[in-house]
């Protein structure tokens, strides 16, 4: 029996990853968090559990921890489960270059894995997306078109940045160098190998995310859409579950599901 810890257990994500939980036969909720201070601290949540803040106590009950917070407080928790030993599955996005760094350091101590998208279907997308521009070359130009819930924070999403950064590999580039985030006025030609993102925010959508591939004459699309968070929640367990046993290092979702 394998103990979750839930990180911003009630959360949008949160809920969908404690309702994964104790669907799964041979894994149980082990501690859920939220931050201190929350209106509903104390109150029992599945398997008997008590909605707590208290880092230590939580990863003491827990074999994996599962966090989607914000970023601050995702590095506190990541700080005290290296502390432990005890692997994190992340799906915090928006962190800094600084926030990323201390993840990358803190993985020489526990397994993490750290992604904008758990979903097993846009991983997949992701391979594509890579797989197709190291076909298609520099010729076809690249554009990706993201839309989210109107209370997402952050923009771009982290998954529009990770299949740019896909796209920027498959050509031997750096995305920095490469992305294109805003156009306004007289901006003059598409710059030769830019990656454009445009970010669209409104309503309940769980996310969408479009790759375009525009070449002469023709176009390719690949497209995810989400009508639930459920997917991202499934993800993120098989993700903490995976991770059980394994040595200390950053992990993607392409190695969790066997794509490289």
């Amino acid at each position: 029996m394998t103990r979750v810890l839930v990180y911003g257990a009630l959360g949008r994500m949160g809920e969908r990853v404690r309702a994964a939980v104790v669907a799964e036969p041979d894994v149980r909720l082990g501690a859920a968090l939220e931050a201190p201070g929350h209106p509903r601290l104390g109150e029992t949540l599945e398997d008997g559990v008590r909605l707590g803040d208290d880092l230590a106590a939580g990863l003491d009950a827990a074999d994996v921890a599962i966090a989607f917070a914000l970023p601050e407080a995702t590095l506190r928790l990541v700080r005290a489960a290296a502390e432990r030993g005890v692997p994190c599955a992340v799906g915090t996005t928006g962190f800094e270059e600084a926030g990323r760094a201390e993840l990358a350091r803190l993985a020489e101590k526990i397994p993490l894995v750290v992604t904008a998208n758990f979903s097993v279907a846009v991983n997949v997308l992701r391979f594509l997306t890579r797989r197709a521009a190291e076909l298609l070359g520099p010729a076809y130009d690249a554009e990706i078109v993201e839309l989210h819930h109107a209370a997402k924070i952050d923009a771009p999403s982290g998954t529009a940045l990770e299949l740019a950064a896909a796209i920027a590999s498959a050509r031997g580039e750096r995305l920095a160098d490469r992305q294109v985030l805003t156009r306004q006025g007289q901006i003059g030609a598409r710059p030769p190998g830019a990656i454009g993102i445009q970010s669209l925010r409104g309503g309940d959508n769980p996310g969408e995310h479009t790759v375009l591939f525009l070449g002469p004459g023709e176009r390719l699309e690949l497209v995810h859409r989400s009508a639930t968070r459920d997917h991202f929640a499934h993800g993120a367990l098989r993700a903490a579950l995976w991770l059980r046993g394994r040595a200390p290092g950053s992990y993607g979702m392409e190695q969790v599901l066997g794509l490289q």
